[in-house]
Parts: structure tokens; sequence; C-alpha cells
């Protein structure tokens, strides 16, 4: 029996409490999972799981090797990143938690990284919720804002900001604005996701203020908001992130540039309580790189993100 790789399938187990899913993580069979469980069993002479038709739980036996296992595993893997084992090709699945935009921004980015990597698997877990990374089944996760979860560790990726944006042919059609108080005049696309949604935050000469909009599309999908501004609709609030490409192309125009909105901590963490596997650590470095590369491209050329007549002075992205 392979005890370590046993032992870190049990640890799996006891996270998710799902024999299925441990087996899709590891691309094996739910049966080849339940043998490596019962040969530990066998081993230690103990029970470690309940089991019944609908739901699996640890034993007190099962609590007590999953408390032990964990440091002999983060130890090896410790071992391993000091021997250099580490750079060997990542092979598996890793779940990245993401938002919409977010998710859509690595959509177009992750091909790369999988044609360089055979054997590597990413799946995106879409959702502008905040779950628990352990019940979430999660490996990975990129967060805006601060993060005060303790059982986590924080890799910060930089700081990330909104920006004004509408499309070229609703600008011909209704010019611009030149002062955040004249978005009343314009048809905004509203990101609906909380009661202030209608509220949107700019720096000015006075301070950081905020203004309020209006329009007649609102949604609560950012993916929807986006696709409203490229088609003309409006003036859509959206994260940098979300529009880099398009304002890049052409086919979204950067608003109010005189005018930056607010800095978000935006950050990429994973739970303190499981080892960094290397195909997780080829996917974070991977992500921070293109978040660095997007900063690269503003600091070479700000030309290419502001658009015609803009004033980047405020930086919306730093990595």
């Amino acid at each position: 029996m392979d005890l370590l790789g046993s032992l870190g399938i049990l640890v799996r187990v006891a996270e998710v409490l799902s024999f299925s899913a441990v087996a899709r993580e590891r691309d094996v069979s739910q049966a080849a999972v339940a043998r490596q469980i019962s040969q530990l069993e066998e081993h230690f002479g103990v029970r470690l799981f309940h089991r019944t038709t609908r739901k699996i739980s640890l034993t007190d036996d099962g609590q007590m090797l999953v408390l032990l296992a964990r440091p002999i595993l983060d130890g090896v893997e410790g071992m391993l990143t000091a021997v250099g084992r580490q750079s060997a090709s990542p092979i598996g699945l890793v779940r990245v938690g993401v938002t919409g935009t977010a998710g859509r921004f690595l959509a177009r980015r992750l091909p790369e990284l999988l044609a360089d990597h055979p054997g590597l698997k990413v799946e995106l877990v879409v959702s502008d919720r905040i779950g628990d990374m352990i019940e979430d089944r999660l490996d990975l996760a990129m967060r805006a804002g601060e993060i005060s979860d303790a059982s986590l560790v924080v890799r910060h990726a930089g700081t990330i900001s909104r920006v004004a944006v509408a499309a070229p042919s609703y600008i011909e059609k209704h010019g611009e604005p030149s002062l955040p108080a004249e978005l009343a005049e314009h048809t905004c696309i509203v990101h609906a996701t909380s009661q202030n949604s209608d509220m949107w935050t700019f720096v000015t000469n006075e301070g950081t203020q905020q203004f309020r909009v209006s329009g007649g599309f609102l949604a609560n999908d950012g993916s929807a908001v986006h696709l409203a501004a490229r088609g003309g609709y409006g003036i859509a609030y959206l994260t940098l992130v979300d529009v880099f490409d398009d304002l890049r192309s052409g086919q979204l125009i950067r608003v109010l540039n005189n005018f930056p909105s607010p800095n978000i901590p935006l950050s990429l963490v994973y739970s303190s309580r499981r080892h960094l596997a290397p195909r997780t650590r080829v996917v974070l470095n991977f992500i921070l790189e293109e978040l660095r590369e997007i900063r690269a491209l503003l600091s070479e050329d700000p030309g290419e993100i502001r658009n015609q007549g803009s004033d980047q002075s405020a930086p919306v992205l730093s990595v």
C-alpha cells in the first residue's frame, strides 16, 4: 500500500466528504478511492468513516488520523520543494473560484497555459458569492477587497479599479460626459448587485464622490452589462479586468478618464490547511503573471488603453 498516497486521499475525502468528488479530482474511479480508504482502515485496524446511502462523516478515529496525517503530508511537500521536485510537469485538476468578471478574463488566457501543460486541467468555479474554500472544494480563488479570513493564505496581486466605458457607436450618437455629474444626462447600464448599484464612485478634485445614474437596462450579471455596453446601449461601470481586451481592440472606449474610481485590493488565496500542489502553484503563478502583463502594457503604452484624448494620470490597475 502507498501509505502517503492513501493518507492524501483520506485528508481530501475528509475535506469534501465525498468519494466521488475526490475521484473526479484525481481522475480515478470512485471504487479506487474507496479501496484506498479500506486499505487504510485495514492497516490501522479502525473504521475511518461512518457511511450511509446519503452521506459520509468521519469517525473519532478518522478525525484523529486526519489531524496526524496533515503535518506529515505538509512535511513531505516541503521536502519535495527543497529538492526541486516541484519543477516537474504539473498534472491533475485545479479548481479556481472566480467572479464572472475574473472568469471571462481567465477564459481568454487559460488555453495558453493548458497548451504548455497537457496533463493540467483547470475548472473555473464562477460565483459572485464568497463561500468556504474547503466546502466548495476550491484549490485557489481570486478575491477582490480586504481578506480577513485567517484560515487563508493571501497572495496580493495588486489593486484594481472600475472604469466607465461605452461603445464607439454610443459616443458617436450621444457624445461623452466630461464630468461625472454629466452621467445623469446619459443612458447608463446598471450592474444591479446591491441597493446602491446606481451610485457610481469617482475621485474628483473635491475628493471621492458618488454620482447617481439611471437607464432602462439593469442586470445582476456582469456579462449582460458588458454585452449591452458593447452593443452601444449606454455607458457601463465595469472593472478593468472585464474590459481590458475590449479597450485594446477599440470595441469599448473609456470615458471620464480624468476621474478614476477608488482602488480595490485584488488577491489570490488558498487554504492554509492544504499544501499547495505543483499544479496549483503553476496556475497561481500564471494568473499573477497575466495581471503583471496588464500593468506592463499600461506603463509602456497607456495610449492603447486610454483611447483618444484621455488622461491616464491615475492607473486603473497596479500589480
